[in-house]
C-alpha cells in the first residue's frame, strides 16, 4: 500500500522532492566549505621567567636567556598576527614573570590548541659549541616532527645558521615536560648557545631576533599550509616578513663582528684586509653590543660560503652567513 499510495501521489511532489534534495545538498556543501575554514590556536611559550633567568652569556653586559625568549617570541607572535589569518595566538606569558611548567601545559591542554612553540636559548659547558636545535618528545610524533624539521631547515637555510637538527628525549636522556604532556604538536627551539660569545652576540641584536624568530615563522606557515589545505592563511599573496623576503632573490651576507662603539671599516686595519666591501649596521637594541659589520652581498648560499672561508682565515673565525 505505501508504495501504491507513492506511485499515485500528484505529479507536483517529484519536483518538490527533487528541490528539497537540492536545498540539502547546497545546505551541505556549504557547510563543508565552512568546516574546511579551520581557526589554527597556537601557543607561544617563551622559557623560563622571572626568578628563573635559564642561561646566562658570559658577558654579564648581555641579556639572560629568559628576556631574549620573550623578545623573540613577540616577534615571531608578531609575525603571525600581523601576516596571518585563521590563526588565534596565545602566550603563556607577556612579561617577565615564571609560569610552572604545569601552568604552561594545562593552559595549551585547556585551550584545545593545534600546536604549540616553546622558544628556549641553550647552553654547553664548551664554549665552542653553537647552533640550534628543535626537540620533540618522540620521533614518533609524526606532525611534532614535521614541524620540527621545518623549524631547522629554515634555520639552515634562509636564516644562515648552524643546525644542529631534530632531537628527541633519547638524545637529551630525559624528557621535557611541556613536550611530554601537551596534547598538541609541540615542539621546543633552541635559538642558539649563550655560552658561545658570537652566538650571545647575535642573539642580542634585534637583527638576530628577528631573522630567528621569521624562520619559525616561515616553518609555522608551511606547516599548517601544508596541513589545512582547505584554509587560506596568507592576509595576501605576498605577506613575508620584515626581515626576509619569500622570493627565490634571497641574497646573503657574512657577518664578521659585532662591536659597542662604532667602528669605520674603512680605517679598520683588519677589516680593510678583506677583499670585500665592509659596511656597519647600527642596531635599536637594549644589548650592548650595538654594531654589526656586514661583508659582501652573494645571490645565492654557495657563494656566500665560499667567501666564507677567506674572512674566517683573514682572523674573523666566527664569521657566519646571514639573509639581507
Amino acid at each position: 500500500m505505501l508504495h501504491k499510495e507513492t506511485k499515485n501521489k500528484p505529479a507536483y511532489f517529484y519536483p518538490v522532492k527533487f528541490l528539497c534534495l537540492l536545498l540539502f545538498s547546497v545546505l551541505c556543501a556549504t557547510s563543508s566549505v565552512v568546516a574546511q575554514n579551520k581557526t589554527v590556536t597556537l601557543v607561544i611559550d617563551p622559557g623560563h621567567g622571572g626568578d628563573d633567568p635559564g642561561h646566562l652569556p658570559n658577558n654579564t653586559n648581555l641579556l639572560p636567556e629568559k628576556d631574549l625568549n620573550l623578545k623573540i617570541a613577540t616577534y615571531l607572535g608578531g609575525y603571525i598576527e600581523k601576516y596571518l589569518q585563521n590563526v588565534k595566538v596565545v602566550y603563556t606569558r607577556t612579561t617577565d614573570v615564571y609560569p610552572s611548567l604545569d601552568d604552561r601545559v594545562d593552559k595549551a591542554n585547556n585551550l584545545n590548541a593545534d600546536f604549540f612553540i616553546s622558544v628556549h636559548c641553550n647552553g654547553n659547558e664548551r664554549t665552542s659549541v653553537r647552533g640550534t636545535e628543535t626537540h620533540v618528545h618522540s620521533m614518533d610524533l609524526k606532525n611534532s616532527v614535521s614541524l620540527a624539521k621545518a623549524i631547522e631547515y629554515q634555520f639552515s637555510k634562509r636564516a644562515g645558521r648552524k643546525s644542529r637538527g631534530v632531537k628527541d628525549q633519547r638524545d637529551l636522556q630525559h624528557s621535557l615536560q611541556v613536550l611530554k604532556f601537551t596534547n598538541m604538536t609541540s615542539v621546543l627551539v633552541e635559538c642558539g648557545f649563550l655560552t658561545n660569545d658570537a652566538e650571545a652576540a647575535y642573539l642580542n641584536t634585534t637583527y638576530g631576533q628577528e631573522i630567528i624568530a621569521s624562520a619559525i615563522f616561515r616553518a609555522f606557515r608551511s606547516t599548517i599550509e601544508s596541513q589545512y589545505p582547505g584554509t587560506q592563511f596568507r592576509k595576501s599573496a605576498d605577506s613575508t616578513t620584515t626581515t626576509t623576503t619569500a622570493t627565490t632573490s634571497t641574497q646573503y651576507t657574512i657577518q664578521i663582528a659585532s662591536s659597542k662603539s662604532p667602528i669605520d671599516p674603512k680605517k679598520d686595519p683588519q677589516m680593510r684586509k678583506l677583499e670585500l666591501e665592509v659596511s656597519r649596521k647600527e642596531l635599536n637594541t637594549s644589548s650592548a653590543y650595538k654594531y654589526i659589520y656586514l661583508a659582501g652581498s652573494f645571490d645565492s648560499k654557495e657563494g656566500a660560503k665560499q667567501a666564507l672561508e677567506g674572512v674566517k682565515s683573514s682572523g674573523f673565525r666566527d664569521a657566519i652567513i646571514v639573509s639581507k
